[in-house]
């Protein structure tokens, strides 16, 4: 994890600088972290990703956001921006920013070899603390391999991985699939080198 310095930054502190900043960067209690760019993988997956969302909810009452939307997580102190959100319904903004919202019900990350580990697990245990949090998807960009929870009760979560081109995901809390070839649509598997630099939200 890289981090500007060892000084603990309040979270208004945090936005004041972002609105400043040339580049994103994450809070997570005090600290923030730099993220870097993002592969073609990466962003090809995650706009494939939402773009079948967005057709999809056309005429439906749910929206969807992108990375340039922040996330902020008030229990554990954490801004973020995640590769997707789905929010059931209106947004709701955190003090009225139309940049950060508090409720997504569904959320996409695209893993990376440096934040697969993160993902999976510590910032996964901070996104179940939003209220209306219902599904998580991880998405491989090396390889076509996606891991999706779904809440089925109070702190009960199960757990399907989809590897085939011809498999499809059906999400349980919103009325919505998708064909794996889909996601992976003009993504190039083959350039992908094991020893890439870190990319996106490296902590």
């Amino acid at each position: 994890m890289q981090v500007t310095d060892k000084r603990s930054y309040s979270p208004e502190e945090y936005l004041a600088l972002e609105e400043a900043a040339d580049y994103k960067s994450e809070y997570i209690d005090g600290e923030i972290v730099p993220m870097a760019g993002g592969s073609t993988n990466h962003n090809q997956i995650a706009g494939n990703f939402y773009a079948e969302l967005s057709f999809a909810f056309k005429k439906l009452d749910y929206r969807v956001f992108m990375s340039d939307v922040r996330l902020w997580l008030p229990q554990r102190r954490i801004y973020t921006y995640p590769d997707v959100m789905i929010v059931a319904g209106e947004p709701e903004y955190y003090n009225n920013r139309t940049d950060t919202i508090t409720d997504p019900s569904v959320i996409i990350e695209v893993l990376s070899p440096s934040t697969k580990g993160y993902d999976r697990s510590k910032k996964f245990e901070a996104y179940r603390t939003i209220p209306k949090f219902q599904e998580y998807l991880l998405l491989d960009q090396t390889r076509i391999y996606i891991e999706h929870f779904s809440k089925t009760d109070k702190k009960r979560w199960s757990f399907c991985e989809y590897d085939e081109s011809d498999d499809a995901i059906a999400l349980a809390s919103v009325s919505f699939e998708v064909s794996l070839a889909d996601i992976y649509n003009k993504v190039n598997l083959e350039q992908v080198d094991a020893e890439t630099a870190p990319e996106v939200g490296e902590v």
